[in-house]
Formats: structure tokens, sequence, C-alpha cells
């Protein structure tokens, strides 16, 4: 009869074949995790990916132009009044902030959302560090050298992309603010780190201006964004007016529904006011940007007040004559500017 195998013996060689057992299935939820991330991003247009390889600086910020470009709704009338200078590094913010913002939006699954963002914030640590994949971080890494810009600034966004995937409804008015704090604020601050500000003063009225953009973004979308399961109005504005979540989802502007409505769009005019004072305290150029976007913001709630503050259903939107009007205003304000 053989020796038997002492048991210090036995214990290792078990252990060893759990540790080999645990390996193994740490590697396939590796495999199955970054099938799910591939499949993610698959949902997305296919130049949203990760490559293999990083691009060559010019190919970044050619990339970076052309994805701002492409949407030419959100970026080029403000791009016509951007010094020729900045305008790169302009394109690279917006590219990484249109690409954070479909992460979070155009997935289509909560959990599906949340593992890109991990990885696109993977590609921001990068990117500070110095080794970056993504066209957007190859690119940012030039903005973020010179203008020596906070990572925080970056990630603040993604954090607010990802509250998107777990919470859908804000109990008070403050909440609200907290949560444009991150989904709002730090593209002013943005803003203004490439323009040459960086103090605390201008950011805090930066803060004003994002934020009440933001409450007039919320106030003209509330039927969209119940459809994607959220409600941005504060629940404690819902129950002080007596309008319920059916009211919402059956798209019913009742009375009740159309005093809220005039309660909150007073609120983010409140918001703008207080901003305003910003226009002062920089450059004619970023003035005239932020005053476009600070009348554009208003024009929003013009159109909110003209259908009664009926906005369940029938988004308001501002018409055409009105935004040529607003570019008109802002491209004499530059042309009287240079004429001085």
């Amino acid at each position: 009869m053989g020796c038997p195998i002492p048991f210090a013996i036995l214990r290792v060689l078990c252990g060893s074949y759990a540790v080999k057992n645990e390996h193994l299935s740490t590697i396939a939820s590796e495999r199955e995790a970054a099938a799910e991330v591939r499949a993610g991003w698959g949902r997305l247009p296919p130049e949203y990916a990760i490559p293999e390889r990083a691009p060559a600086l010019g190919e970044a910020h050619e990339y970076c132009r052309r994805l701002a470009r492409a949407h030419y709704e959100n970026f080029s009338v403000a791009s016509w009044f951007l010094p020729k200078r900045l305008r790169q590094h302009f394109f690279s913010v917006y590219a990484y902030c249109r690409i954070s913002d479909d992460l979070g939006d155009e997935v289509g699954d909560a959990a599906g959302s949340l593992r890109l963002l991990d990885e696109w914030e993977r590609e921001l640590n990068a990117c500070y560090v110095g080794n970056p994949r993504h066209p957007v971080f190859v690119a940012l890494a030039e903005t973020v050298r010179v203008f020596e810009i906070p990572k925080h600034e970056f990630a603040d966004l993604l954090t607010a992309f990802r509250q998107d995937q777990t919470i859908s409804r804000y109990e008070k008015f403050d909440d609200l603010l907290g949560y444009c704090r991150y989904s709002a604020n730090p593209v002013g601050h943005l803003v203004l780190y490439v323009c040459g500000y960086r103090d605390f003063e201008r950011q805090q009225l930066s803060d004003y201006t994002c934020t009440a953009l933001q409450l007039a973004n919320f106030w003209q979308d509330v039927s969209t964004d119940f459809d994607k399961g959220r409600i941005y109005l504060p629940l404690e504005d819902l129950q002080r007016f007596g309008v319920s979540e059916r009211t919402i989802r059956d798209r019913e502007n009742t009375v009740a529904f159309c005093e809220m409505m005039k309660f909150e769009v007073k609120r983010a005019r409140e918001w703008f006011a207080q901003g305003l004072p910003l226009v002062a305290k920089v450059s004619r150029e970023l003035a005239i940007d932020i005053g476009l976007f600070s009348r554009g913001g208003q024009e929003i709630l013009n159109a909110i007040e003209r259908q009664g503050y009926a906005v369940l259903g029938r988004r308001p939107a501002i018409s055409t004559t009105r935004k040529l009007g607003l570019v008109a205003r802002a491209a004499a304000g530059r042309l009287m500017g240079e004429l001085r």
C-alpha cells in the first residue's frame, strides 16, 4: 500500500486547483465583460470606438473638427464668433462632451452605458498620464497641457451621465441643482479655461448661466425625458401644485401643470439674471458667445410662455426667424467691436 499524501501537501494541491479555477473564472468574466463592452460600442457610431492604436495628433484634430461640424446645430453658429487660435481646442472639448453625452443617452441600457462610461474614463485618465488611444483624448491632451485644465472638470460630466443611469427623479430643487453642478456647470468652466479664465468669481457666474440653460432644456423636454423614464421637475413642485406623474404620462396640460411650469420658467429666468454680470467680465469675443447662448436659453423660455406653458406632447421650439435674429444681433455686436 502506497504512502498517503500528507494533509499539508493535499491542502496545497487543492488550494492550487482552486486558485486555477478562480483564475479561469476571472478570465471568463473578463472576456464576457469585454464582449459586453464591444456590444455597447456597436450601438453607437462606429467611429466612437476606441482604436487599438492612437492616431497622430493631426488626425486626432481632424476627427474632432469633423465630429463638431457634423453636429452643426449645437456648434457651428457659436464657432463663427470664436477666436481662430482657439477653435481647435473648442473642437476637442466639444468632441469629448458630445461622445460622453451619447454614452449616457444612446446606448439603450443602463448597465451598458455604465460600462462604456467606465472605459471612457479610463481613456480620460490615460490622457492625463500621456498614453491615450482615442483620437478625442489625443487631441484633448494638447488642450489640457496648454491651458492646465484640472481633470475633475471632465470627470464631473461623467458623474452626471452615470447618475442618469441610476437616478430618474429629484425630490427637491436643491437635488436638481446638485445634478446641474455635474451635468452643465463643468462645460462653462471648460470654456473659461480655454479662454484664459480660471478664477472662482467667473466660474460662479458661469454656473448660474449654465444651470439656467440646463433648466430651460429640462422645461422644454418634459415629455421627451419622461419617455426615457426621467422626470427632472422636482417632485416637491409636483406635489405643491397637485400634478401627478400620470398627468405627464398622458400629456395632459392641465391648469395645475401649466401653473407649475409658469413657476419653473420664472425660476430659470432668475438664474439667467444672476449669470448676466459675466458678460462684462470677459473678452468681447467670449462675451458675444455668452450673450448668444444666454439669449438662446431665454428664447426657449419665451417659447414656453407663448404656448401657455403647455409643453406636454408639444415641444416648444425657437423659430428659424428668431434664431437668425439672435445670430444677426451677435454678429452686429462683433462688427461694432471691430470698428471701434
